[in-house]
């Protein structure tokens, strides 16, 4: 209860630091040739939270445009880690593919994947298939390297007792090498979320004509950066509850862990 007080008190002071900033006249700002000039460059808290409730509940307008990202978000977030556990198990388990592939692997890892974005719009056009194809290569790669080091770090003492037991290779896969790659799974999926938002929210900058990323961009060219503000606030407020989301998944599939204070007490 004290940690979720020190945040929400954290939040609070950097809410009024901000308002305290961008307000003309409370404070003396040396930083800018005049008041205005705080607000028009960090927008100002309470405009903000007024566009966010027009989106929501005044104009109600933001909907369609939340549901098209959040589609697009999911679908990349969810195809990108089914192909990243797939793909991380099997290199994993294949050492003579894993071999091969490693140089390609690595060339494709090391590519600013942000640049794809133009070729995917050729590709599959301007709609979601572009945005969904940015997101997979995002969350792809984060997934696959964690599972793949899941699988590795499995120690060679519980796989040789496995065998000794006569484990086949699917019964060490369900029981010896999914549950030690499970932590590391998880852990890349909390850091795919955002990604997933990232591929998203990129590809609507490139052509799009709905979506969160759209509203953004139509702000940005009128200069209106209370909206710009409260489009990355909406955006944020929803990858933490896809986060949440994903953390409440963990505890129900991690339940055999134990907790950092019982393997203290051991």
């Amino acid at each position: 209860m004290k940690l979720r007080l020190w945040q929400v008190g954290l939040l609070l002071a950097l809410v009024a630091f901000w308002y305290t900033m961008t307000t003309p006249g409370l404070l003396p700002n040396f930083m800018f040739e005049n008041d205005q000039q705080a607000a028009f460059f960090f927008g100002q808290p309470l405009k903000v939270a007024t566009r966010i409730w027009a989106w929501f509940i005044g104009d109600a307008d933001i909907y369609r445009h939340l549901a098209v990202t959040l589609v697009e978000t999911l679908l990349a977030f969810g195809i990108g880690a089914v192909l990243g556990l797939g793909c991380g198990l099997w290199l994993a388990l294949a050492p003579l593919a894993s071999a091969i592939l490693e140089p390609y692997v690595k060339a494709l890892n090391s590519m600013p994947r942000i640049i794809l974005a133009p070729i995917f719009a050729v590709w599959f056009g301007l709609g979601i298939g572009s945005k969904v194809a940015l997101g997979v290569t995002l969350v792809f790669f984060i997934v696959f390297f964690n599972v793949y080091q899941g699988v590795k770090e499995v120690s060679p003492v519980v796989l040789a007792n496995a065998r000794m037991l006569g484990a086949s290779q699917r019964q060490l896969l369900r029981h010896v090498y999914l549950p030690s790659a499970t932590s590391w799974v998880f852990s890349s999926l909390h850091t795919s979320v955002g990604l997933a938002f990232v591929g998203a929210v990129v590809g609507e900058y490139l052509g799009s004509s709905q979506g969160v990323g759209y509203l953004i961009l139509q702000a940005e060219g009128t200069f209106d950066i209370n909206t710009v503000m409260a489009g990355i606030v909406v955006l944020t407020g929803f990858a933490l509850l896809l986060d949440a989301g994903v953390g409440r998944i963990e505890k129900r599939l991690m339940k055999w862990q134990p907790k950092s204070g019982e393997t203290e007490k051991l």
